[in-house]
């Protein structure tokens, strides 16, 4: 599977930048990032809470077979403006990481295909690399090929 994911981190920032293309409008690349059922099918967890307006929340997670949590995260939106922009904060729950603050961009490239750029700020710089460690670029990859499968059946 091509990890058509771009991420960028440079040595010593807490900072990362991840850019993804898709053939998708940008109407439609919004609504995989805001419609819970969306959200859902492509990341692979539940959405128990998904409001998407400034000073709005969201909290999402994933359980196993016998329906033990395995996985829980939330966060606040802070700005929300539809088909270009949304900035909110990302922390893991019941983990020792710090939340992280996101402004997830959504640019249109052509009326077909749009951009997304997502820019995340840690805490440290060891926070950052102690993420990537885990291996998030490469689940993010892999679930932004499945959001590209998903909504493509929207077109």
């Amino acid at each position: 599977m091509e990890l058509k994911t771009n991420v960028h981190a440079e040595d010593g920032k807490q900072e990362l930048i991840i850019t993804r293309d898709f053939d998708l409008p940008v109407e439609l690349l919004f609504k995989a990032y805001t419609v819970p059922e969306l959200v859902e099918q492509w990341m692979g967890n539940k959405v128990l809470k998904m409001d998407n307006h400034a000073h709005g929340g969201w909290q999402f997670e994933v359980t196993d077979p016998t329906g033990k949590v395995v996985f829980s995260a939330n966060g606040t939106i802070h700005d929300i403006i539809p088909n270009q922009k949304i900035t909110r904060t990302f922390q893991i729950e019941n983990a020792p990481f710090d939340a992280q603050l996101e402004f997830l961009e959504f640019e249109p490239l052509t009326d077909a295909t749009s951009r997304f750029t997502m820019h995340i700020i840690y805490r440290s710089a060891a926070l950052r690399d102690q993420m990537l460690q885990m291996g998030m670029g490469r689940g993010m990859a892999m679930a932004h090929n499945r959001l590209q499968n998903i909504m493509n059946n929207l077109k």
